[in-house]
């Protein structure tokens, strides 16, 4: 590796960015980052996008990340900067997305600058990756070592940057050669004749996948067909097998009524590069009893929530394969539980209630059934925490899994917005619509609204606006007592989106609906349609 001529730490940075083949960096700018943010853009030709908050900025990173299962870059300056981001980075460590975070750091002889904040010990306590910028001669070795954690440890990764550094001379240097992925086999048969063995005595198997397993499609699909059994994916693999005729959608507390059956009858669940998380089990109810042959290329989720029956460290569709290849050569014959099946009846939607909402208001089922034919079919769709979320996801859907971005690894609501950001700026040619409730859009959406309006996104903003945090309010009422500390009586949220310089309507009946639609048919720039919910109506979150 040959290094490039003298010049500034920043600047040397800003072209190791660029040779990392990042073209966005998100961020927010302080006097540890400046030079480094404006050396990408006139210097390298690259896009900074900028947030109102550090939370916001890791966001929009892990949402770019999300939509583009590539590394993202974000940069923050040092002391409260790095803190305000920490929440966001939990949620990207949970939702392993890899993530290079460039965060200034105080003067190392400034023990005492009122911003100098313990960097190291708080990204791993909090099980970030860390690495440090060690000299200026070492920048951009430092990181390339940041990218390439980030990237094989599916996790975002912190690079500390003492400021003293960023106008020292250094030299470029251009990063290692990337290796390419190997596919990855069962280290030995035992393992795969144990799953063979399994689906063989199967009377009536499920084959699950998860995002994992998004690139096996074809060959989960004729394994299914081969041992006669239905497939079904998590919440992240939604659509994976969408127009199978055995497609039961998503398995969990978001199944439709016909696909919970079938799941429930299920005698064995062979699943690839699943999670199998509580929503995806139904908090346990659809493995209990169940043999469970697990197969993931990461070897950190086998057995991770859930104790298979034999376990498959491999590429999904490598096992799928040799699978099949073991189960042709046995002569194992077809379980034929498909033949139990009504395809039609798996293609039944979840039923739609028609509960009586209080006047001014809608119901929500209606109002996310209408936009959901109204928005494009190629959408990215993206959700915010909040107790809507259970009929967002059961009635809007996505036309691939890689068009669905999830928020809610931390439990957290106000997320959506920088995540949908991000994914608008990833997925340029695609609309993207973010559903979001008031207390999320409040509590963060609004800030960011203007980043949107600036970026000219194609953003639709959907806030389900019951004037209340609703799980609290839940609780409450369950308990006969008074929900008035959870409620608000918040301004027009339309109003305000129009003020911030994004079209906006304001739904207060079925009416409006009309409105809302015809506004998503003309949108020329980010759409902020608020619904007015009963908050004594909103369904419940059944997860």
């Amino acid at each position: 590796m040959s290094a490039g001529p003298s010049t500034t730490v920043h600047a040397a940075l800003a072209a190791g960015l660029k040779a990392q083949g990042v073209g966005t960096l998100f961020g927010l700018l302080g006097d540890a980052n400046l030079f480094l943010a404006d050396a990408f853009v006139r210097a390298q030709g690259g896009r900074f996008v900028p947030a109102t908050h550090e939370a916001a900025a890791v966001q929009m990173g892990l949402g770019h990340a999300d939509a583009t299962r590539e590394a993202a870059a974000v940069t923050i300056t040092h002391g409260p900067a790095v803190t305000n981001a920490l929440t966001s980075l939990v949620a990207g460590v949970k939702s392993t997305l890899p993530l290079v975070l460039l965060a200034g750091d105080t003067p190392a002889r400034d023990p005492n600058h009122p911003q100098a904040v313990p960097q190291r010990m708080l990204a791993e306590t909090l099980g970030v990756g860390f690495v440090q910028l060690r000299s200026p001669a070492t920048a951009c070795e430092d990181l390339h070592t940041a990218f390439r954690r980030a990237r094989a440890e599916r996790r975002p990764v912190m690079l500390n940057m003492p400021v003293e550094f960023m106008w020292e001379q250094t030299t470029v240097t251009p990063p290692p050669r990337a290796l390419p992925p190997t596919p990855v086999l069962p280290a030995d048969e035992g393992p795969l004749e144990e799953a063979v063995g399994i689906i063989a005595a199967a009377r009536r198997p499920l084959v699950l996948a998860g995002r994992g397993a998004l690139h096996a499609r074809e060959a989960l699909e004729r394994l299914a067909d081969r041992i006669g059994a239905p497939l079904a994916t998590s919440l992240k693999g939604s659509a994976l097998f969408a127009g199978h005729p055995y497609d039961l959608g998503v398995c969990g507390t978001l199944s439709t009524p016909a696909a919970a059956e079938a799941i429930g009858a299920a005698d064995c669940i062979v699943s690839f590069g699943a999670g199998l998380n509580r929503f995806t089990t139904g908090r346990g109810a659809y493995v209990q009893g169940k043999r469970l042959v697990q197969v993931d290329a990461d070897p950190l989720q086998l057995g991770r929530r859930r104790a298979p029956d034999a376990a498959l460290l491999g590429d999904p569709a490598l096992v799928a394969e040799r699978l099949l290849h073991w189960l042709d050569a046995a002569e194992i014959p077809s379980s034929r539980s498909t033949d139990t099946l009504d395809p039609a009846a798996l293609c039944a939607p979840h039923p739609v209630p028609s509960p009586a909402v209080a006047p001014g208001t809608v119901d929500l089922t209606e109002a996310l059934i209408r936009i959901d034919r109204a928005v494009p079919a190629n959408r990215v769709f993206v959700t915010d925490g909040g107790r809507f979320m259970g009929a967002a996801w059961t009635r809007i859907g996505v036309e691939r899994p890689e068009d669905i971005v999830l928020t809610v690894s931390v439990g957290s609501i106000g997320m959506g917005m920088g995540h949908a950001i991000g994914a608008a700026v990833a997925r340029p040619g695609q609309p993207t619509l973010l559903v979001t409730g008031d207390g999320g859009f409040m509590l963060q959406g609004l800030t960011d609204l203007p980043t949107a309006v600036r970026e000219a996104l194609d953003l639709i903003v959907v806030i389900c606006n019951d004037q209340a945090y609703g799980a609290e309010y839940v609780q409450m009422t369950d308990r006969q007592m008074d929900p008035a500390i959870s409620t608000f009586n918040w301004p027009p949220l339309a109003d305000a989106a129009r003020a911030l310089g994004c079209e906006a309507v304001r739904v207060t009946g079925p009416g409006g609906l009309e409105a809302a639609e015809a506004a998503i048919a003309t949108r020329t720039r980010p759409l902020v349609i608020e619904l007015m919910l009963d908050a004594a109506q909103v369904p419940r979150l059944q997860l």
